[in-house]
């Protein structure tokens, strides 16, 4: 069976994928889609305790969004000989992923230092909760947790409400794609000096970089960044006002935008207004700002203006619900979801899409996520083993 080629920009490269759950996955996901050979190493059904926290479902959306280019290698590395074939499989590998506690590797034999014993080359990538050394480098990390502690949660919602959770993975994703950035770094570094490096992230610095807007206010002028609800923390106008049938976002910071905005608004008397007539004035009357600014949108539906306003140059737009998102005109357009039948399981998977776009190896999605050691015997044979020796390896369990 051909090896899954999804593009032929990284096509070079082969990728060994031990992590798990969402950040680790998200990282090699990029590396997959853009053509690199990938093998999700996973233990065998029923040794994971928290298997159910990643793969409880490998038909679902989840799952397969993560883990489709991949192939999939089941390995019990607690089993006499599966590190063997880890290590076979390093020999020929440029990059290997995990996102364990920092210590787990260490007690496998999988840390840097091993690996690079057998492969100078090879590039290990970990992410991890909090690093990997330091006071809470050992400690579980989840992206709720990361929310939290990298402030996250001290700037989202309302100040009425106390800290509230975004409503997706920020921390998770954000590790993910640091982490993938890092790879492609090392291997372009390799290049130059024929070595391999260790490449390590965290969720909560990676969380913390997200937070780079408030970080540095915090760091160079002392604003303490609070919550603002749906309004821009430092524009003005910016934020989510109402129409006559619903809501809509509005950005109309900045002078340019402002006067935009009084024309197609047909609000002349705003340029008068004492309180309107400088970005400082127009952040510090916000709620005056605003009321006015309803009164004038609560006269039309969302849809007028929303094309008004775009016509006139002031940006704006709808307020979605997820599959109100899928059915934008533009969205479709750009081919942010995709379908690829699973012959397997004769069903067609859905996908979201690479966001970058590369005018000549484009990335893309070919097949969809693996059944659990679907592909245990081929790699194994493309190590050299014999049918022998991989019937063996069924039969102890190491596979």
């Amino acid at each position: 069976m051909p090896k899954i080629q999804a593009s032929t920009a990284l096509n070079q490269f082969k990728v060994l994928d031990l992590s798990r759950v969402r950040a680790g996955p998200n990282c090699v996901r990029v590396l997959a889609d853009f053509g690199a050979d990938v093998i999700r190493i996973e233990p065998p059904a029923g040794v994971d305790p928290n298997e159910g926290m990643f793969a409880a479902n490998r038909h679902g959306g989840d799952f397969q969004n993560l883990n489709r280019n991949k192939r999939s290698l089941t390995l019990n590395l607690k089993k006499p000989g599966a590190l063997d074939i880890m290590m076979r499989l390093v020999k020929t590998a440029d990059v290997v992923v995990e996102n364990w506690r920092p210590d787990v590797k260490k007690k496998l034999g999988v840390d840097y230092e091993s690996l690079a014993k057998i492969n100078p080359r090879i590039i290990l990538a970990s992410i991890s909760g909090f690093g990997q050394e330091g006071p809470y480098s050992k400690r579980p990390g989840f992206d709720q947790i990361m929310q939290g502690m990298g402030g996250l949660m001290s700037v989202t919602g309302f100040p009425s409400t106390g800290p509230v959770r975004a409503g997706l993975a920020v921390a998770d994703m954000s590790a993910g794609l640091y982490t993938a950035l890092g790879i492609l770094t090392a291997l372009i570094e390799r290049e130059k000096s024929g070595k391999g490096q260790w490449v390590h992230s965290s969720l909560l610095h990676s969380q913390i970089a997200m937070m780079d807007f408030q970080g540095a206010r915090y760091l160079n002028e002392g604003d303490i960044p609070t919550q603002a609800g749906n309004d821009h923390p430092t524009s003005s106008p910016m934020g989510l006002f109402e129409a006559s049938d619903g809501v809509f976002n509005l950005g109309a910071s900045g002078e340019g935008n402002w006067q935009r905005l009084i024309d197609v608004c047909e609000r002349p008397e705003w340029r008068e207004k004492e309180q309107f007539k400088t970005d400082k004035l127009r952040r510090a009357n916000r709620v005056e700002l605003n009321a006015a600014l309803n009164e004038a949108f609560r006269t039309k539906p969302v849809a007028y203006w929303v094309e008004e306003l775009n016509k006139g140059g002031v940006p704006a737009g709808p307020v979605y619900n997820v599959p109100q998102m899928f059915e934008d005109p533009q969205v479709k357009f750009s081919g942010v979801a995709t379908t690829v039948h699973d012959p397997v399981h004769d069903a067609d998977r859905h996908f979201i899409t690479q966001p970058m776009i590369l005018s000549r190896t484009p990335a893309q999605v070919v097949t969809v996520g693996p059944d659990a050691g679907a592909h245990t015997d081929e790699i194994l044979e493309e190590a050299g083993y014999s049918a022998t020796e991989i019937a063996k390896f069924h039969d102890e369990g190491v596979v």
